[in-house]
């Protein structure tokens, strides 16, 4: 996997060209054409045989979330060239991912975070993705910065969704005249997993169904809390930057001694940050010794393999639940206002608690996540703990690809 330079909105607005004789044809009759011409030219230039670039400019779980559609295209196309672009920072989650050979990163889009360091970064990788030549290019992240580099691609397919967020609102004049397939269905309350994959399925003639979540086994990279026994212990990760997803530390520390109960030790993961690095040493505090923390010194890679030999997950919805999902750890999962239909564990033995969960999904999301977490009581998960153990332990076999 080859990392390249990245770019930013202001240096993407540098790459507009004119396509007003491409925008007076119909999406439709676009991507005929375009078809018509792969299948003319071998699908093939400067002796890649075929070449794709994926664009998702979110966060570090919906790259993991990308995964099974990269996957399935790599076994659909086993010579191809697979490149993604995704945010900075947000990269080391898809270390797991061999299928992909090249990954460009973007500056943070936020006001007041880019230099100018970034900016000619940027326009460096912009210039790159300019001058490659792709067969197909997909818009995966519904905004417009990556809209931006998939038509500056200049891909013979460039595909995006027909609709942006939220569902319902149509993709503007401008965009679609700058894509030749416009995806129209899949925009409904379906897993965001195939959301992404019905967007490429058919330009590509995948398979039906998506795959797992990928993060290969040999991309492990071993740490010293790797030495507890597998299934010795579950890991907790309560940590997480938004407030709508936050679950109270008391109500944690009631979970952690139940959990003692089933497990020999406990594990706490957070990220790097101070604050959620002193929050998983508070949680540590009593139990005899029998929970300790990561402290926030873990990669990907590494917390990785800390989740696949643990017991269970539990957690909120971050991108450290993916990563179980990843791996197969059966997860509980604790989800705010965010839909649990489309970003529950993909594939994965699990249980989602959550408040108010039969109310009418577009009221409940209006609701504040901070509300709706506090909801949720320290019985409701660890009646959630308990079903999903029984459930394993009635169950003599792993999933087969656990790896």
């Amino acid at each position: 996997m080859v990392m390249v330079p990245s770019f930013s909105s202001s240096a993407a607005a540098w790459s507009l060209r004119c396509c007003t004789n491409q925008a007076s044809r119909s999406p439709s009759s676009r991507f005929t054409e375009a078809r018509a011409e792969l299948v003319a030219y071998g699908m093939g230039r400067d002796g890649i045989e075929m070449r794709i670039l994926f664009t998702k400019l979110r966060h570090i779980g919906d790259n993991l979330l990308l995964t099974p559609t990269i996957v399935a295209t790599k076994r659909q196309f086993p010579e191809a060239e697979i490149w993604v672009a995704v945010r900075r920072g947000t990269e080391g989650i898809l270390a797991g991912c061999p299928e992909i050979d090249r990954i460009v990163t973007t500056a943070r889009p936020e006001e007041g975070r880019r230099t100018w360091r970034d900016s000619g970064a940027d326009l460096v990788s912009l210039i790159e993705v300019i001058r490659t030549p792709f067969d197909y290019a997909f818009e995966l992240g519904d905004n417009d910065r990556g809209r931006m580099l998939v038509w500056a691609s200049h891909a013979t397919v460039r595909c995006t969704n027909s609709y942006e967020r939220p569902e319902g609102d149509p993709l503007g004049h401008f965009w679609k005249g700058r894509f030749n397939h416009l995806v129209t269905s899949g925009h409904g309350p379906v897993h965001q997993v195939l959301r992404d994959y019905n967007a490429v399925r058919e330009s590509l003639s995948l398979p039906e169904e998506p795959p797992s979540l990928r993060f290969a086994q040999k991309a492990i990279t071993p740490h010293e809390l790797m030495h507890l026994p597998q299934g010795s212990y579950a890991l907790v990760h309560a940590a997480t930057r938004w407030h709508s997803k936050s679950w109270a530390l008391e109500r944690w520390r009631q979970v952690i001694p139940e959990l003692l109960k089933t497990f020999p030790q406990v594990v706490i993961s957070c990220g790097p940050n101070p604050r959620e690095i002193s929050e998983a040493s508070m949680l540590c505090e009593g139990n005899g010794g029998r929970v300790i923390t990561t402290e926030g010194a873990l990669s990907w890679p590494q917390l990785a393999g800390l989740i696949d030999s643990a017991g269970l997950f539990v957690g909120v919805d971050t991108a450290a639940m993916h990563l179980a999902a990843a791996v197969q750890c059966p997860s509980v999962a604790l989800f705010g206002h965010a839909p649990a239909y489309q970003f529950r564990p993909w594939k994965s033995p699990h249980r989602v608690v959550r408040s108010k969960d039969k109310m009418i999904e577009t009221e409940r999301y209006q609701l504040p996540g901070e509300e709706l977490m506090q909801e949720i009581t320290v019985q409701a998960v660890l009646e959630a703990v308990d079903s999903l153990l029984a459930e394993r332990k009635s169950s003599q076999d792993l999933p087969a690809n656990r790896m």
